[in-house]
C-alpha cells in the first residue's frame, strides 16, 4: 500500500506502520510531498515522524481509533457494502433537522441515533443535519474543536457507524447534511503545524492564526480542505455540507476558497449523478455568498439566515441584549422586513457592530430557498448561559407561533432537535478536555463571559462537569405527555401542510406580502392563496385579511370566519393558516 504526506519543510520523513519503520522519499512530481510503500490493510495503525520529531497521526487520517493524539488507522472505503440505492435529495422543498449525535440519545452514538430516525421520517423532515463529527479530545463535546478533518469521532462509532447511519437515513428517504469546520482546528490535538504551513500569521481569527488560504503554501492547504469535503460527499454518501462561520475564512486571492470549493462540489455532483450542496453559516449579510459563480458570486447553494432568527426571537421574547438590540426596537417590523426581503441588515446601521452592515438581496434573482429560516439552533440555545430553549420561558401558544412562522415562511425551514415537542431539557455548552489547563481555561472563560452580563459564576454550568452533558440529552418520553404531544402534533401538521400546499413551496420573495401591527402584536402575510396570521399578544387581535371567504388549513386555537369586512378575530398567543375559497 502506498502512503504519502505533505511536509514541504522537512529534511526527512519516516513512516511507522504496523510495527515497521521505513523512510519515505521525496515525490519528484509534487513539491513538498513524500511517498513510500508498506504492507497494510484496513485497520492497520500507522503514523509519520518529521525529522527528529515524534510519531504523529496522518493529516489525512481516515480514522483515529485512540483519539486525536494516537496513531492513524487505514480505512478501506470500498469494503463497506451499501444497502440503499440513493438518487440524492437536494434543497428544493427541504425541511432540515439539526442533530447533535452525543445528546440526541443518552447513548450518544451514531448507531443509537440511527435507531431514532424513524421519528424524523414520521415527522416529515427531509434532511438530518449532523453537527461536526471529526475527532476531538475526550468523549463529549459540541464537535467544533475537532481535528483530523477526514475522520469520524471514535466514541460516536467511527467511520463504519457513520456509513450505517447514512444508509439507514437514505432507506427512510432522509438526506444527510454534515457540519464541517474549516476556519480553525483544535486547539488540543492539532498536529498540522508539524507538517507544514497549514496556518498563517498573515491573518488572525478569534481562534488565533488563520487557516492558510492565501499565503505561501496555501495551494496544498486549500486542496487539503477541499479533499476532506469531497471525501464526506463521496466516501460517506453525505448529501450536503454546512460550512461553519465562513466569514472567518480569511482569503485575499482572486478566486476565493469558497468559490473553488463550490466548483469542486458541483463537479463531483455531476460525476456521481446526484445533487450535492453547500450551506454557509455567514454573518456577512452578503448576497454574493449564495449567488451562482456564473453571476460572479461564490456559488454556495444556501446559507443560514440569522436575521430571520433574531427578528423572530425578539418578537417572541422581547430580549434586546447584544445583537438582538437592532431588532428589538420594532421586532414585528424587523420580522416583516426579513420575510419579504430575506435580510434585515441590507446596508442599514447595526448598533451592535457600530457600522452599516449587509447589502440588499435582489429578490428577482435570489430564490428564497437559498436562505434557511429557524427559531432555534445549537448556537442560539447553547450559547445562552443556561442553554435554555424557547420552551423554558414561552407558552405552548407562542411556541406554535414560532413553528408556524418557520414552516410557512418562504425560506428553507430548519428545526433544532427536540424543538418539535417543546423539549423540557436544556442544551448547554459542554466539553471533555483532557488537558487540565485547557479545561480550566474554558471553564473560567465561560463564567467570566456571563459574569459581564450579571450572572453569578456559580449559576453558569461547568462545561467539564459530566452532568452538564447529561442534562442536555433529549428525554424521549416527553413526546407522550402534554403539552409536548400537542406541540409535536402541530409540527407534524405544519410540515405536511408545507408539503401539500404549492404556495408554501414557492421560493419567490416578491410574492410575499406582509402586514403587521407593532402595538397590537399581530403579523400576517400572504403567499399565493395562503394566508398566515400570528398573534404574539396575550389579548385577542383583529387582523384585517381583506377576504371574507376562507377555509382553515391549520389553527392552534379555534377561530371564527372573518367578518363582513374581512377582519379575522385571532385569539391571544395563537396562529392560523387559511386559504381563500
Amino acid at each position: 500500500m502506498q502512503f504519502e504526506v505533505w511536509a514541504p519543510q522537512a529534511g526527512r520523513v519516516t513512516l511507522h506502520c504496523g510495527g515497521v519503520t521505513s523512510a519515505l522519499v521525496r515525490d519528484p512530481l509534487r513539491a513538498g510531498w513524500w511517498t513510500g510503500e508498506a504492507e497494510a490493510d484496513d485497520g492497520t495503525r500507522y503514523g509519520f515522524a518529521v525529522d527528529d520529531g515524534p510519531v504523529l497521526p496522518d493529516p489525512r487520517s481516515g480514522r483515529q481509533p485512540d483519539g486525536p493524539d494516537g496513531p492513524s488507522a487505514v480505512v478501506d472505503h470500498d469494503r463497506h457494502a451499501w444497502r440503499t440505492q440513493w438518487a440524492g435529495r437536494g434543497l428544493t422543498d427541504a425541511v432540515l433537522y439539526e442533530l447533535h449525535v452525543g445528546t440526541y440519545t443518552r447513548e450518544g452514538t451514531l448507531d443509537a441515533a440511527a435507531e431514532r430516525l424513524g421519528h424524523l421520517a414520521e415527522l416529515g423532515v427531509t434532511h438530518v443535519e449532523l453537527m461536526p463529527l471529526c475527532p476531538f479530545p475526550g468523549r463529549h463535546g459540541w464537535g467544533y474543536e475537532g481535528v483530523s478533518l477526514w475522520a469520524v469521532h471514535e466514541p460516536y462509532g467511527g467511520p463504519e457507524a457513520l456509513k450505517r447511519f447514512v444508509d439507514r437515513a437514505h432507506a427512510l428517504g432522509l438526506g444527510v447534511v454534515l457540519d464541517v469546520v474549516h476556519n480553525h482546528l483544535g486547539p488540543s490535538g492539532n498536529h498540522l503545524p508539524a507538517f507544514g504551513p497549514y496556518f498563517t500569521e498573515t491573518h488572525h481569527t478569534p481562534w488565533g492564526a488563520a487557516v492558510n488560504l492565501d499565503a505561501p503554501g496555501s495551494d496544498e492547504v486549500r486542496a487539503f480542505l477541499i479533499g476532506s469535503a469531497l471525501s464526506w460527499l463521496r466516501d460517506y454518501r453525505i448529501d450536503g455540507l454546512r460550512l461553519d462561520a465562513v466569514h472567518a475564512l480569511r482569503d485575499t486571492r482572486a478566486m476565493h476558497f469558497l468559490e473553488e470549493l463550490s466548483s469542486a462540489v458541483d463537479a463531483l455532483a455531476a460525476d456521481v449523478g446526484r445533487p450535492l450542496f453547500l450551506i454557509a453559516e455567514s454573518d456577512l449579510g452578503d448576497p454574493r455568498v449564495i449567488t451562482p459563480r456564473a453571476e460572479h458570486g461564490l456559488g454556495l447553494h444556501a446559507q443560514w439566515n440569522d436575521d430571520f432568527h433574531h427578528a423572530l426571537h425578539t418578537a417572541l421574547t422581547g430580549e434586546s441584549q447584544g445583537y438582538y438590540e437592532d431588532f428589538a426596537r420594532a421586532p414585528l417590523t424587523a420580522l416583516a422586513k426579513t420575510l419579504a426581503g430575506g435580510f434585515f441588515h441590507d446596508g442599514t446601521y447595526s448598533t451592535f457592530r457600530g457600522r452599516r452592515h449587509g447589502r440588499p438581496l435582489d429578490r428577482t434573482r435570489v430564490s428564497a430557498h437559498r436562505l434557511l429560516g429557524y427559531a432555534q439552533t445549537h448556537d442560539q440555545v447553547g450559547n445562552r448561559a443556561l442553554g435554555d430553549r424557547l420552551s423554558a420561558s414561552l407558552s405552548p401558544g407562542l411556541l406554535a407561533c414560532a413553528a408556524t412562522l418557520v414552516l410557512t415562511a418562504p425560506f428553507t425551514p430548519m428545526l433544532f432537535m427536540g424543538e418539535e415537542w417543546a423539549a423540557g431539557t436544556p442544551w448547554q455548552f459542554f466539553t471533555d478536555h483532557t488537558d487540565p489547563e485547557l479545561a480550566d481555561a474554558v471553564r473560567r472563560g465561560r463564567r467570566r463571559e456571563f459574569a459581564a452580563h450579571g450572572w453569578a459564576e456559580e449559576d453558569v454550568p461547568d462545561p467539564q462537569d459530566p452532568a452538564t452533558r447529561d442534562r442536555s440529552c433529549l428525554d424521549w418520553s416527553e413526546r407522550q405527555r402534554e403539552p409536548h404531544a400537542r406541540v409535536l402534533a402541530w409540527y407534524r401538521e405544519l410540515i405536511a401542510l408545507r408539503r401539500d400546499q404549492p404556495d408554501l413551496a414557492d421560493p419567490d420573495l416578491e410574492d410575499v406580502k406582509v402586514a403587521h401591527d407593532e402595538d397590537a402584536r399581530w403579523l400576517a402575510y400572504r403567499r399565493g392563496d395562503v394566508r398566515v396570521a400570528v398573534n404574539f399578544g396575550k389579548e385577542p387581535a383583529r387582523v384585517p385579511l381583506g377576504i371574507t371567504s376562507t377555509r382553515v388549513l391549520a389553527a392552534w386555537e379555534p377561530v371564527p370566519p372573518p367578518d363582513g369586512d374581512g377582519v379575522l378575530s385571532l385569539p391571544g398567543e395563537s396562529c392560523v393558516v387559511l386559504t381563500q375559497e
